[in-house]
């Protein structure tokens, strides 16, 4: 078969560049390398949509950002993902920043932005957030600053784009493109797939795919963000915290989440490894003490986890969006904040892309843009449950009793239209490990219900994909298979 197009790369924005292209009559497919979509650089994301005041003007990100931030009110409606406009404060701490702030207000509201304002009235800064440090001296409100879950907003992409006849590839690394033609033949370990447009949205990996059609006219550089997450209700955060940015990063946030927690980082460290995704006791200090000079009274003791995350920062610092000298190839890359935001306008600029290749884009008679909201234990009144647990006894059965998962949650997320195949991608479906103990009570529980629904044995099951099984089989075997070697095992 030859598909229309093959999109490399199922984090957010392949994900959404697949939804978006799903209404037009095309076969389309999405490669991902790893056994879960959503495993790279999206599930470490901040989950912060911008107001998109921040970038330079010439960059094609800040464009791109303002239009995402409007998009997103329609996509939660349609895709019933969590999202919440709840507002940001870039943060003064010193008078000599308030220009600063004043400029970016006054350039924000030229280029479109809502809701941007400058706040001096310490009383009204501490009235909208009481656990902002006493040294503020003003603040820029962007009311049209959002949180958004980005691994369940991925989620939700991939599932309607599936619903809608797109084709995912998961355990699918790309080693080896051809173009003769006007057919690209992609190579993974697994086997061959042919198309006539090919979307590189491999993220950090993107510079690689880019190299093998012989394009080689952008670098990528890890960066990673370490985070420090904070238990659920060990503080209540009413707004997304920034400090006064500088020419490299947005600085150390403080931001609530969707579900309770609060996280203070990221930091910025450049890399040359694109898998580190190790934490540091000297970065966790840098972040500790970056959050503390906007929240004094971070809850140390109510840290659950440490994690790290990359970016792929390009050598431009600008969005790699390009319709490429090879025809038919498009270069979807250096994807770094804000991009999350801006991922609905890139898919836009993808499809006028297309339309300038001569791709035939007919709108599907069939078309469903909406995806069903997810059936959640916590969201039914005690009635409403009452009547699930009798239609469904999983209803019933808690599984992660940190954060109330059912049984049948867990199901649901195996059996998605691009479902779960790992303790890890069950855990960002539906949060089952997420809480205070980290999966200590129902990591064993999740294992056994993947085995059961997926039909095969628990040392199959792994923690993320390949090479990190969890289980390695029965103790007692390991133990006959010592003796039989003379391995004392007392």
């Amino acid at each position: 078969m030859i598909y229309d197009v093959i999109i490399i790369g199922a984090g957010v924005t392949g994900c959404c560049i697949a939804r978006t292209l799903s209404k037009y009559d095309l076969n389309i497919c999405v490669l991902e390398k790893e056994a879960e979509i959503a495993s790279g650089a999206t599930k470490a994301n901040s989950g912060v949509v911008h107001a998109g005041y921040a970038a330079q003007r010439e960059y094609t990100k800040r464009h791109l950002c303002i239009k995402g931030n409007k998009l997103y009110s329609q996509a939660a409606e349609e895709l019933n993902f969590p999202f919440k406009r709840i507002g940001s404060f870039v943060v003064a701490l010193e008078d000599e920043q308030i220009k600063g702030l004043e400029e970016e207000r006054k350039k924000g509201a030229e280029d479109g932005i809502p809701g941007l304002e400058l706040i001096l009235d310490k009383k009204r800064i501490h009235e909208m957030e009481p656990n902002l440090t006493e040294d503020v001296v003003g603040v820029l409100h962007a009311s049209t600053a959002g949180l958004v879950s980005p691994y369940e907003l991925t989620f939700a992409l991939a599932d309607n784009a599936a619903t809608n006849g797109v084709k995912f590839f998961r355990n699918q690394e790309v080693v080896k493109i051809k173009h003769q033609d006007y057919i690209f033949t992609v190579r993974t370990y697994q086997g061959e797939f042919q198309t006539r447009n090919l979307i590189n949205a491999a993220g950090l990996y993107a510079s690689r795919i880019s190299r093998m059609l012989g394009l080689d006219y952008f670098r990528l550089m890890p960066r990673k963000g370490e985070y420090i997450l904070f238990d659920r209700n060990a503080i209540q955060l009413n707004k997304i915290l920034f400090p006064t940015p500088t020419k490299i990063s947005k600085g150390i946030l403080v931001c609530p989440t969707l579900h309770g927690n609060t996280f203070a980082g990221p930091n910025a460290q450049n890399l040359n490894d694109p898998e580190d995704l190790s934490t540091t006791t000297a970065g966790l200090k840098e972040i500790l003490e970056g959050g503390r000079k906007l929240v004094p009274n971070l809850p140390l003791r109510s840290a659950i986890r440490n994690f790290a995350g990359l970016r792929a920062v390009p050598d431009t610092y600008d969005f790699i969006i390009d319709n490429t000298d090879i025809y038919g190839f498009i270069n979807v890359a250096g994807i770094l904040s804000p991009g999350l935001t801006a991922t609905f306008a890139i898919a836009d600029k993808i499809v006028e892309f297309l339309e300038l290749l001569g791709v035939q884009l007919t709108l599907k008679e069939d078309y469903n843009p909406n995806r069903p909201k997810p059936e959640r234990f916590k969201d039914f009144k005690r009635q409403e449950l009452d009547k699930k647990i009798q239609e469904d006894p999983r209803w019933g059965r808690i599984i992660c009793r940190c954060e109330t998962i059912p049984e049948k949650e867990i199901v649901d997320a195996i059996h998605a239209p691009v479902g779960s195949t790992t303790v890890d991608g069950i855990k960002f479906r539906c949060r089952p490990g997420m809480g205070r103990c980290q999966g200590g009570f129902c990591r064993p529980r999740v294992i056994e219900i993947l085995s059961r629904e997926l039909n095969i044995p628990y040392e199959d099951i792994t923690k993320r994909g390949e090479d990190t099984n969890i289980l390695v089989g029965k103790t007692k075997d390991l133990a006959l298979k010592n003796l039989s070697r003379g391995v004392d095992t007392d």
